[in-house]
């Protein structure tokens, strides 16, 4: 009986918050006195999968099959339901993200499971189980005791630091019998994003607002970044006047994201836009407006005019990189 764990990869390749799922599973499998078993849908390679074992895993169950390499919720779903079946699994794994909110809550009531979305700690084994979730918007937390038989938790991203250890995975065969339901929608084609930091693996985010004043001014953001390694972001005005791409914007309309640092340039704080932020681990915001709403939620604050501050920071920061 193995706790097991739902894994993306993009084009090949396991990206950090899946390895995150992974070692939370092994963590919970280590609680319960089990194993821990990924599940990995579409092309890959076997190099790829076996290092999943530095993470906790110690079998991967890969269901070979090329039409798996883009998101069919009803066909990860029933791939996710043969490996549950297969291994006996009464505790799965999937993340809070896109692909984890279509394929959870089916499984969850194919299964009659309890559900938590947005898991931010392991279980409280002494108290049932219990496990802590962001509620209102992160204004708040609640704790749910999943008591179903089975349960299915959603991990929240960027939650817990990356642990490598020595490990190899066993790989087996996971054969599905699909129906062609399962594939009912077709992906016409996938428009990713290239040579950029994806936001949702970013550990740095470098934010920009409207105290920016216009896109010709967003050089100072992208050089800050540059310096830091840090992606970068923007807030719902910016995206919506089209000084910016959609898929930077965070916020309560936008991505969620909970970065190591969250560096905030001209962005007023809104209550719709911290909804986005508030889970990272240090904020620091910088405005000239001495009432700007998000100095109450930073970690640490700039009281000065972006067009001055930016440039002397990043000199700084490039000076330090030097140095190192």
């Amino acid at each position: 009986m193995s706790v097991i764990v739902l894994i993306e990869h993009d084009g090949g390749v396991i990206k950090k918050k899946n390895l995150e799922a992974v070692q939370y599973a092994a963590g919970i499998a280590e609680k319960t006195g089990t194993t821990t078993t990924a599940v990995i849908l579409g092309t890959i390679g076997t190099a790829e999968m076996e290092n999943l074992g530095q993470y906790g895993a110690q079998k991967v169950l890969h269901v070979d099959d090329s039409r798996l390499n883009d998101l069919h919720a009803r066909a990860y779903a029933s791939a996710l339901l043969t490996a549950v079946q297969n291994e006996s699994s009464k505790i799965i794994i999937t993340l809070n993200d896109i692909s984890g909110r279509a394929v959870a809550p089916r499984v969850a009531v194919q299964l009659k499971a309890g559900l938590v979305a947005g898991a931010l700690t392991y279980p409280d084994l002494d108290k049932g189980f219990v496990i802590k979730k962001s509620v209102f918007s992160g204004k708040a937390f609640a704790y749910v005791n999943i008591t179903s038989d089975v349960k299915v938790i959603m991990l929240m991203p960027n939650t817990f630091p990356l642990n490598k250890v020595e490990g190899k995975a066993v790989i087996e065969k996971l054969t599905v019998n699909f129906e062609d339901k399962d594939f009912n929608v077709k992906v016409k084609e996938v428009n990713k994003v290239t040579g950029e930091i994806p936001l949702a693996d970013a550990s740095l985010v470098v934010s920009g607002g409207r105290g920016m004043k216009g896109p010709e001014n967003w050089g100072l953001i992208e050089d800050l970044a540059k310096e830091l390694g840090a992606a970068t972001a923007c807030s719902r005005p910016v995206a919506d006047a089209h000084w910016r791409p959609h898929h930077e914007h965070v916020g309560q309309t936008g991505g969620t994201i909970r970065p190591d640092l969250y560096i905030a340039v001209g962005i007023s704080g809104a209550i719709q836009h911290l909804a986005g932020v508030n889970g990272s681990k240090t904020i620091v915001v910088i405005n000239k407006d001495p009432e700007a709403p998000f100095f109450k939620a930073a970690n640490y604050g700039v009281l000065g005019d972006a067009m001055e501050v930016l440039p002397r920071l990043t000199e700084a920061v490039k000076k330090f990189n030097q140095h190192k």
